[in-house]
Parts: structure tokens; C-alpha cells; sequence
């Protein structure tokens, strides 16, 4: 298929790297303009820049709900409209509540939960005055790890699961406003990105695949692409009648 986002304009957070680059890539080849959003300028801005006249890079922390106004409104300004909002900048952390720093605690949740409270109150507030023919679609990238718990994972557990029943909520309040936006969350299981870095620098890549893969029925480690054509989907029309779920891509973990 092709042209399944023609006429969108998406914005993607943590577009520099992993889910996000590849979630850019993957609209604008299906006729979506992408904004790529991060605060990585130099590698958010080579994204970007391979987008062409599709592309176009707006500097984002995450945390600054000013940033946000800020980004949304250049979003805007660029391409006349917003339809589609990624939430995918976050952050990991593995330790458990013992060990972990109330400072620790409170950054994991100022990335991956506040700043995705912040794009979809500034998203919705944007992409309902677009909306007509082309429905608006918010999308938060959780994870498994909102789903099920680790023992190591306390802050990282709490700040994904929020993004899950948060996503609901915003589905619940676009639906009763009548405005024609949808918002669901993605829950991905250990997915080959820089994410799982501080495993391969520790372990080599080789060993880290190795390691990881036990964990996951079906035996490796998910392809990016493997999240992204999901996103597409959710960005599009064709899921229309789809709000207030989460979609699972865990190779089968949450199926033990």
C-alpha cells in the first residue's frame, strides 16, 4: 500500500533515534509531512533532513510545557495543520524501590509520563480545530513494561502504565467532546534500538540479542519496523474505529 497518511501531518517525539526515526520514516514514505521532534538537534535534524520536503525538525524537551506550545505552534506554521501526535521520547531505568533516588523516580516520570500528558493536552487542543475530513490520531508509545511488572523496574513500571490508563482517559474525553481524534497506546517488548544500549555496551551485541531473546516467546528481539508499520496503522484511517486500546507487540510475552 502507499499514500495510506496522504494529506497528514504528523508530529513525532524522540524522532531522533529508534522507534521514532523509524516511525518518520515509515509515514512520510506513506505521504505524510513529519515534524521530527526531539531534544537531539543535530540527530533529529539528519532525520529530518533525509524526509526532504516531507520533513522538518523542531527542537522539544519533553518536560517544557512551554517547549511544547512552541513546537506545536511551528508544527502548524510549516505544514497548516496537525493530525497526528507520537508521543515516543522516554527514557529507561532499571532499579528497584529500594534503590532507586526520589530525583531518579521523579525524572522517569517527568519524560515518559508528564511529557506525554503535555502533548496530549497541547495535541488535542491543536488537531481538534483540523479535523475534518482527515480524523486526528494521538499516539503514546508505552510498553510491556506498563502491562507487567519487573522487580527492577519500579519507576519505569509506574510511568508506562500511567501512559496506558492516560491514553484511555484522552480517548474517553475526545469521544464525549465529539471531536473526531482517536488515542491509543503501543506497548512494545525489548525492540533492537539505542533504548537497549547500556545492554549491548555491557554485554556486546551478540550476547545481548542472546540474553534478551530467551525472554521472549517467539525468540529474538523486535525489528523497529515491526512497531512502525503498527503506527502507520494507528496514524490512519483505517483504524478509525479504534480508541482507548493498547496494542501489544511483545512476541508473546504477555501471553505467558
Amino acid at each position: 500500500m502507499a499514500d495510506r497518511l496522504a494529506g497528514k501531518v504528523a508530529l513525532i517525539t524522540g524522532g531522533a533515534s529508534g522507534l521514532g526515526a523509524n516511525a518518520a520514516n515509515l509515514m512520510a514514505q506513506e505521504g505524510a509531512r513529519v515534524v521530527v521532534a526531539d531534544i537531539a538537534v543535530a540527530r533529529g535534524q539528519a532525520v529530518a533532513d533525509r524526509l526532504g520536503s516531507a520533513g522538518h525538525f523542531v527542537a522539544l524537551d519533553v518536560t517544557s510545557e512551554e517547549n511544547w506550545k512552541q513546537a506545536i505552534g511551528e508544527s502548524v506554521d510549516k505544514f497548516g495543520a496537525l493530525h497526528v501526535l507520537v508521543n515516543s521520547a522516554g527514557i529507561g531505568l532499571s532499579k528497584t524501590v529500594e534503590d532507586i533516588a526520589l530525583e531518579e523516580w521523579r525524572r522517569v516520570h517527568a519524560i515518559d509520563l508528564d511529557g506525554v500528558f503535555l502533548g496530549c493536552k497541547h495535541g488535542v487542543a491543536e488537531i481538534k480545530k483540523h479535523t475534518g475530513r482527515l480524523g486526528g490520531s494521538i499516539i503514546n508509545i508505552s510498553s510491556i513494561s506498563g502491562i507487567i511488572a519487573g522487580a527492577n523496574m519500579a519507576a519505569y513500571n509506574s510511568a508506562k502504565a500511567g501512559v496506558r490508563l492516560l491514553s484511555k482517559s484522552v480517548a474517553l474525553h475526545c469521544a464525549k467532546s465529539g471531536y473526531n481524534i482517536r488515542c491509543n497506546s503501543v506497548h512494545p517488548t525489548f525492540i533492537d534500538t539505542p533504548i537497549l544500549d547500556r545492554y549491548r555496551d555491557r554485554f556486546g551485541d551478540e550476547v545481548m540479542h542472546q540474553k534478551l531473546g530467551r525472554q521472549v516467546p517467539l525468540g529474538r528481539l523486535g525489528r523497529p519496523e515491526e512497531v512502525g508499520w503498527a503506527l502507520v496503522f494507528l496514524a490512519s484511517d483505517e483504524s478509525s474505529f479504534m480508541t482507548g486500546s493498547e496494542v501489544v507487540i511483545d512476541g508473546g510475552i504477555s501471553a505467558m
